[in-house]
C-alpha cells in the first residue's frame, strides 16, 4: 500500500462519457479512459481497508485492495494476476457492471466518493490484452465430456473454468454467434461486440468447442457426456395485458435490442420487420437498465420523443435511510441513456393501448397512483388515483423484466447456473453462477471439491 491518506488529497476522478452531441451519432461505446498516470492516482484512493467491504459485496469475491496496491505501483501484469484469480470475464464486468463494490466502498460511506473500482478493473484487462499477458494455454486432459447449453456469461464462465479443469468441453448456442444477452442484449455502445469475440477466440484456442446456430431441447440432451450445465438465461419477457396489447408498434425490449445488435452485425430487415424509432415518439414501460439501453437505442436511431414510465414511485436522489451502507443503495439512477434525452415519469400504471384505424399504436392512456405504506413493513399497497391522461406514442417498448424460467426435474449430472436458475440478474452473478456450477460438476465426477482455476 503506497499512501494511506491518498484519498484526503486525490479527488475521485471518473473517465466519464463522450460528449452527447458525438455519441448519439453512432453505436460507439461511451465511455471514455484515464491516461496510466491518472488511473494509478485513482487506484492510490483505496486505503486497503482491515475488512473490504468492496470485496464482500461483489459476487465474484474479487479482491480490490490487492489489485488496486499493484496497480497504484506500476504492476500491471501482477495487477491482472490477482483479478484473474477470481473473474474469468473482467473485459465484460468492467465494463457494464453496476459496480456493488463501490458502493460497499468504506470511501462511499465516508465522503461519497469511492474507489473507481470498476475503470480500474477495465483498465488492468486492457492492459493485459494490450501487452500480451493474455495467451491460450493448454490443460492436460482427464477423459471426461462436460455439455454446456447457452453461451451468454453463465455458461461461458462454466465452459471457460470446466475446461481448465481438464474437461473436454462443447458448449451449444442457439444463436447464430456466440455471447448471448451480452451478444444481443446488451448494446455496442456500452459493449463492443468484438469484445466477446477476442475472449471466446481464446477458449477456443484453449481447446472449447462451441457449436453455434445449434438449439438444443434442454429435457432432450445430446448424448455422449459425463455431465451437462444448462445455461440457457431467462427469455420470456414479463408481458402487459391490457386492452390493446396486439396493436402494431408495441415490442418487448429486448426484440428492438438485438434487431439492432443484428443490424450493427450485417444482418439486413424487410421494412415491415424492422423495429425502428426513427422520427417516432417512443415511450418505454419499465424503470430498469433494460429500458435505459431502449431509451439509448431509440435516440440514436433518430426519435422524435423518448418517455420512460415506471409503475414504482421515484427513488430517493442520494441517500435511502431503507438501504444504508454498505447496502446496495435504492436510490434515483441516472444512466448515459438518460443524459442524452429522456421525459421520465413516475408512479404511473398503463390502462390501455390506444390505436390508430390501420391498427397502429398512437397512445397510451395511463394512470397516477399512490404507494400506500405497509404497516407492517411489508410491500406497500398500490391504489389508483383516478387522474388518468394519455401519452402520444407511435413506438411503445416494454421492459418490465423477465419471469424466472421453470426447469424440469433433471438427472444428477445435469446442473443448471445463471440466470436460468436464479431467474433474471446481473452479468457479475451469472459469472460467478457459471464458476459455481463448474466447481459442482467437477465434485460431482470426481467426488473431490477443487478451486476455480486461474
Amino acid at each position: 500500500m503506497g499512501n494511506p491518506k491518498a484519498f484526503l488529497t486525490i479527488p475521485r476522478q471518473e473517465a466519464g462519457y463522450r460528449p452527447v452531441h458525438d455519441r448519439i451519432n453512432d453505436f460507439g461505446e461511451v465511455e471514455q479512459t484515464l491516461n496510466t498516470s491518472e488511473r494509478k492516482q485513482q487506484a492510490s484512493r483505496c486505503m486497503d481497508c482491515g475488512v473490504p467491504f468492496c470485496h464482500w459485496a461483489c459476487p465474484l469475491g474479487n479482491r480490490p485492495p490487492e489489485f488496486q496496491d499493484a496497480l497504484h505501483k506500476g504492476k500491471w501484469e501482477e495487477a491482472y494476476e490477482i483479478l484473474s484469480q477470481t473473474n474469468d470475464f473482467p473485459e465484460f464486468t468492467g465494463r457494464i457492471c453496476p459496480a456493488l463494490c463501490e458502493k460497499s466502498c468504506v470511501l462511499k460511506l465516508a465522503i461519497d466518493a469511492p474507489v473507481t473500482i470498476r475503470e480500474d478493473e477495465a483498465a488492468i484487462i486492457e492492459a493485459a490484452f494490450r501487452e500480451g499477458y493474455i495467451k491460450p494455454r493448454t490443460y492436460p486432459r482427464n477423459g471426461k465430456k462436460v455439455a454446456v447449453v447457452g453461451s451468454g456469461p453463465a455458461g461461458m464462465a462454466a465452459a471457460n473454468q470446466l475446461n481448465r479443469m481438464g474437461y473436454e468441453v462443447t458448449v451449444f448456442e442457439k444463436d447464430e454467434y456466440v455471447g448471448g444477452l451480452l451478444r444481443f442484449g446488451i448494446p455496442n455502445f456500452k459493449l463492443n461486440k468484438a469484445i466477446i469475440d477476442r475472449r471466446a477466440e481464446i477458449m477456443e484456442a484453449e481447446g472449447i468447442t462451441f457449436k453455434t446456430s445449434t438449439p438444443i431441447d434442454v429435457e432432450h440432451l445430446p448424448e455422449g457426456f459425463n455431465a451437462y450445465c444448462i445455461c440457457t438465461g431467462t427469455s420470456q419477457a414479463r408481458d402487459l395485458d391490457i386492452p390493446g396489447r396486439d396493436l402494431k408498434g408495441i415490442h418487448f425490449a429486448l426484440e428492438m435490442l438485438a434487431q439492432q445488435n443484428r443490424v450493427l452485425g450485417g444482418q439486413a430487415f424487410g421494412k415491415e420487420e424492422r423495429i425502428d424509432a426513427k422520427s417516432k415518439h417512443v415511450l418505454v414501460i419499465g424503470g430498469g437498465d433494460t429500458g435505459s439501453d431502449c431509451i439509448g437505442t431509440s435516440n440514436r436511431q433518430g426519435a422524435a420523443s423518448v418517455t420512460q414510465i415506471e409503475i414504482m414511485p421515484k427513488p430517493p436522489v442520494g441517500h435511502n435511510p431503507a438501504t444504508p451502507w454498505p447496502q446496495w443503495p435504492l436510490v434515483l439512477k441516472t444512466s448515459s441513456s438518460h443524459e442524452e434525452g429522456c421525459a421520465r415519469r413516475w408512479s404511473l400504471t398503463s390502462n390501455r393501448f390506444i390505436g390508430t384505424k390501420d391498427g397502429r399504436v398512437c397512445g397510451v392512456e395511463v394512470e397516477e397512483v399512490k404507494w400506500i405504506p405497509s404497516p407492517d413493513g411489508g410491500r406497500p399497497a398500490m391504489r389508483p388515483t383516478g387522474k388518468k391522461e394519455t401519452l402520444k406514442a407511435d413506438l411503445v417498448l416494454l421492459a418490465m423484466g423477465f419471469l424466472k424460467p421453470q426447469q424440469p426435474t433433471f438427472a444428477s449430472n445435469v446442473f443448471v447456473a445463471g440466470d436460468a436458475a436464479t431467474g433474471a440478474s446481473l452479468v457479475v452473478r451469472c459469472i460467478a453462477g457459471g464458476r459455481k456450477a463448474a466447481q459442482d460438476i467437477n465434485a460431482y465426477l470426481t467426488k473431490t471439491l477443487t478451486p476455480c482455476v486461474e
